[in-house]
């Protein structure tokens, strides 16, 4: 008889909201974590069928010379280009599901967290059971991401203003976490972790 696939957390939140913080804390309790922009950057390192792809599409100009990914200059082709973003969506988001079910099916815990910064902007269906949300006040987010990434207060409401707004963000939440501080997270993961065992037996 086949073991059951675990629960799967889609963990989420706009950016500067804490997400990785949340995932490190679930990880004190042993549950095991994939972030699915690490996948992202594993199917596209040198050698990869997903760079080769890419290369094939858009020719040498997004290689840097070490044979790397130029993320700098593939960002810049499809910002203004839906069409170009499209063919890179297609091309990578079938290797990206399939390594991220390649990670799932080692995996042997009761749940396990599936952590996608644009879970809810992607038109991706990713195989998770719940959603959690890690909820922060727009207003301190783009406090965090100006300090975090040095940039100006208009280019951090840019990038706030491209993601699902706040209410949306919590209308689709199964669960929420609200980032508050240390202390608060932690109490609020422990929590959690007691619920989804839980729900997993």
């Amino acid at each position: 008889m086949s073991r059951s696939s675990p629960l799967c957390i889609g963990l989420t939140g706009g950016i500067g909201s804490g997400k990785s913080t949340v995932a490190q804390i679930f990880e004190q309790h042993g549950v095991p974590v994939i972030d699915a922009d690490r996948v992202a950057r594993q199917v596209v390192e040198p050698h990869s069928e997903g760079l080769s792809a890419l290369t094939e599409h858009f020719g040498q100009s997004v290689l840097q010379p070490d044979g790397k990914l130029d993320r700098t200059t593939l960002r810049q082709r499809i910002f203004s280009d839906p069409g170009e973003r499209a063919a890179v969506e297609a091309i990578l988001h079938p290797k990206i599901h399939a390594e991220i079910e390649r990670q799932i099916a080692k995996i042997d815990t009761p749940y396990l967290i599936l952590m996608i910064p644009l879970l809810l902007e992607s038109q991706s269906s990713y195989p998770t059971t719940r959603i959690l949300v890690v909820d922060l006040p727009p207003s301190q987010q783009i406090e965090r991401v100006m300090k975090r990434d040095n940039l100006t207060k208009e280019e951090a409401q840019a990038i706030l203003d491209a993601q699902v707004n706040r209410e949306e963000r919590l209308q689709a939440a199964d669960d929420v976490i609200t980032n508050i501080d240390q202390e608060t997270l932690a109490h609020q993961v422990e929590q959690l972790h007691h619920t989804y065992l839980a729900l997993a037996e």
